[in-house]
């Protein structure tokens, strides 16, 4: 079952989709994620969407939503700031545990690339996240950029338009706008995998937050709540040493899983069966639902 919901962040009304799995007796409060999509991407017909329905197959309650700015939320289009979206999941967690079928006290955290980071960091500052499940995520932004565009010509390029927009900035007043896949590269075969909703150009701010943006600083505040750190070893789009790095910095009861696969989309058709595999296994083990069912 699923329910369209808004919620209230700093002022702006932000869309989700509650999802409630089958078999919930009533009066039952079942554990809950909250999962939150990739770099200006959506809560809908996106890899977060086939994240969302897997966790809700496996039992659990699950609210995903778009981040300010993003999909059907309100706020300035692509005006990303990470620490904003932080306060969005914050206040996402405040709304959900008011729900009757959710448990206040096993509300998780699960995101895809950038919402990884963001749910990394979110669950290191606020200590009524129970666990957090990253996939393909990254904890520190200016390495993970460095490793995106690897060669001193691609890094001198990208660090020009940082500095280009900052110029423009100052001497109009007004953003520059770039495309994204000038911020982060993508192969073209994989583009498919975003969602339609997505968003194609943001300003050069949105960089600048990213760049600035460390979860790797309070990665090892999550212990000692469950942490699960997944990363395709293949990953051509966020680097692997980034979930590396994030596992040797982080505390009690955080696993690292590297898994074969080429994709950064770890539901795509031919990674997902495995990657349902493995992150059930793990959530059996440290983070149970009463509605457990077999991957």
């Amino acid at each position: 079952m699923e329910y369209p919901l808004t919620f209230m962040s700093d002022g702006l009304k932000l869309s989700g989709v509650f999802h409630v799995p089958e078999g919930r007796k009533p009066g039952q409060r079942l554990p809950t994620f909250i999962v939150l999509h990739g770099f200006v991407g959506t809560k809908d017909k996106s890899h977060v969407e086939l994240v969302a329905r897997m966790i809700e197959e496996l039992g659990y309650c699950v609210f995903r939503i778009d981040f300010r700015g993003c999909g059907e939320s309100e706020g300035a289009r692509g005006e990303v700031r990470c620490h904003d979206q932080v306060a969005d999941t914050r206040n996402a967690l405040s709304f959900i545990s008011e729900r009757e079928e959710v448990d206040p006290e096993r509300i998780g955290l699960t995101g895809h690339s950038f919402g990884a980071a963001v749910a990394i960091f979110t669950g290191g500052v606020d200590r009524r996240v129970a666990s957090v499940l990253s996939l393909c995520g990254w904890g520190d932004g200016e390495r993970k950029f460095r490793g995106q565009h690897p060669t001193p010509e691609a890094w001198e390029k990208f660090t020009n338009i940082l500095d280009e927009g900052r110029k423009h900035k100052a001497e109009t007043g007004e953003s520059k706008w770039v495309s994204r896949f000038d911020l982060v590269p993508i192969p073209e075969e994989l583009r498919k995998n975003l969602s339609p909703k997505a968003q194609f150009e943001v300003p050069v701010e949105t960089a600048i937050s990213m760049y600035n943006f460390r979860a790797e600083d309070v990665v090892a505040d999550i212990a000692p709540r469950p942490l699960l750190l997944f990363h395709t070893a293949g990953d051509v789009i966020t680097p692997m040493e980034q979930s590396i790095s994030l596992f040797e910095k982080a505390g009690e009861n955080a696993e690292l899983m590297i898994p074969t696969g080429t994709s950064h989309f770890p539901l795509s058709d031919e990674d997902a069966p495995y990657t349902r595999v493995l992150i059930a296994a793990w959530l059996q083990k440290f983070f149970p639902t009463p509605l457990s069912v077999q991957a």
